[in-house]
């Protein structure tokens, strides 16, 4: 995220598969994504930032 932003990841498993959240600090904006127990927790959370930072683009619309 821009301007060295702290994000937080929450990790919750379901049976076969692991729902990552991330949340920028500052903003309190989310983004979740589910993927396999199989996948490592690191990237499973670089999923989940690259899907915050597009969330982040996308609502700030066009400049």
């Amino acid at each position: 995220m821009p301007g060295g932003r702290e994000i937080y990841v929450e990790f919750v498993r379901n049976g076969n598969f692991v729902k990552a959240t991330a949340i920028d600090s500052e903003t309190g904006l989310e983004a979740s994504i589910v993927g396999p127990a199989t996948a490592s927790q690191q990237q499973l959370a670089e999923a989940a930032r690259r899907k915050l930072e597009y969330v982040a683009k996308k609502n700030a619309g066009p400049r």
